[in-house]
């Protein structure tokens, strides 16, 4: 049987551990024994009481005097039972419900049956010290009890209190080392899922650091470019077209003519160039078959997740932009899985013909609900089912399209596909 849980001004640290319905959050820090172990001891003090009615009552006691008496001892039990949800007066209830004790025992011998919860308590509400010290006092009232009645005692009227007194501090320290384990087993649990949790935010903050900083570079590097290489060329461009057009000589006007014509020739070569470095490296041997085996192969050795390749049909010669576009669908899908689905595989089947190419992505991992991902706008690429709606939108752009069906534990299936237009009026086709 705990007591009551002392948290009020004066309590030690050891007299807030347990109570009579155990310490606040014993429940989720204890579990199922300590709770087991505080109703046995609750059952334990109603035998107990009812043996020593029982007992006393035979043994010649007054009945009036014997019941009032030890109604009033339960009472004043059950009382400690609000006092340790409040948190107060654990100290005082105890040695109250032990002065009741020792009327009960004047009332009838039969009665110091009820020491061992006695002992239980002031194992649970006084620190080791105390506790020994008051538990030495009760056993002097047990032993000295027979003394009284018949003016002698025996060795097993002895050894008998003092054996019970030891298990029923034993008892009580041992629970409250299972509970104090609890409680600092729940704290460090805590703190490891607030240190995941944190350990996550900066991650997600440095990606997006990286993102940003990636971002910067490249719109540095392509302002660059544009400034001293397409903007010089129209520059130029303007400037002739501005002199032809005073020109009043047929020749000069010719040749400056041919001076646009080759600033033109200039400039459309340059806007290739800059379009071309745009293109993932990964396409610049191969094409997009090629490319995609050399994504998943290092997808692959990077994650441990099985990843294969499957190729239908045949591919035709595609525009870059949609091999860009598909290419860019199948590395966010890949770190989709990478990093969300917990997947054991996944497979990356490529089908083509003269109208259209798909690609599919398929993974064996736990899902997800997708419900909402197709209408929720999302306010920022932190927010989920950022990189699906942005690849949706680009292959929307080129014709396509992209379909995502999911469950959850029942893995993945993500398709886009995009139409294979004549690439000869692309200009810029592989």
């Amino acid at each position: 049987m705990s007591a009551p849980d002392v948290s009020g001004p004066g309590a030690t640290p050891h007299a807030r551990l347990a109570g009579p319905v155990g310490v606040p959050g014993e429940e989720s820090v204890a579990g199922g024994t300590a709770r087991w172990l505080r109703w046995g001891q609750h059952a334990l003090l109603a035998a107990l009481a009812a043996i020593c009615l029982t007992r006393a009552v035979a043994a010649g006691a007054h009945p009036a005097a014997e019941v009032g008496a030890l109604l009033v001892f339960v009472a004043w039990y059950l009382v400690g039972i609000p006092l340790a949800r409040r948190g107060v007066g654990g100290a005082a209830w105890f040695l109250v419900l032990s002065l009741l004790w020792g009327v009960l025992v004047l009332v009838s011998p039969e009665n110091v049956w009820l020491a061992f919860p006695l002992w239980l308590l002031a194992g649970h509400l006084l620190p080791l010290v105390g506790g020994v010290l008051v538990s030495v006092l009760i056993l002097v009232v047990v032993v000295a009890e027979p003394v009284r009645q018949v003016g002698g005692t025996s060795f097993a009227a002895v050894i008998g209190p003092l054996i019970g007194m030891v298990v029923a501090l034993g008892i009580s320290r041992a629970q409250m080392a299972l509970v104090r384990d609890g409680i600092e087993r729940q704290r460090l649990i805590t703190s490891l899922y607030s240190a995941q949790e944190e350990t996550a935010a900066l991650t997600d903050e440095l990606a997006r650091l990286q993102r940003a900083a990636g971002a910067t570079s490249e719109r540095t590097r392509l302002s660059r470019d544009i400034h001293d290489g397409i903007a010089q060329g129209f520059s130029s461009i303007l400037l002739l077209a501005r002199a032809a057009r005073a020109e009043e000589d047929t020749t000069r006007v010719r040749e400056l003519l041919a001076h646009l014509e080759t600033s033109a020739a200039e400039g459309l070569e340059e806007s290739r160039r800059v379009v071309g470095a745009l293109a993932p490296a990964d396409l610049d041997e191969g094409g997009l078959v090629a490319a995609l085996h050399r994504v998943t192969e290092r997808f692959e050795a990077e994650s441990g997740v099985t990843a294969r390749i499957v190729t239908t049909g045949s591919v035709p010669p595609v525009p870059t932009t949609t091999e860009v576009a598909l290419l860019r669908y199948v590395q966010g899908a890949l770190a989709n899985v990478r990093t969300h689905a917990r997947a054991e595989s996944v497979v990356v089947s490529l089908d083509g013909s003269t109208e259209s190419i798909r690609v599919d992505v398929v993974d064996d991992g736990q899902g997800f609900d997708t419900t909402d991902w197709t209408t929720r706008t999302p306010r920022s690429p932190g927010d989920g089912g950022y990189g699906l709606r942005a690849t949706r939108t680009r292959l929307r752009e080129l014709g396509g399209g992209l379909a995502l069906e999911s469950a959850p534990g029942e893995g993945t299936v993500v398709s886009a596909w995009l139409p294979v237009h004549d690439h000869g009026a692309d200009g810029d086709s592989r």
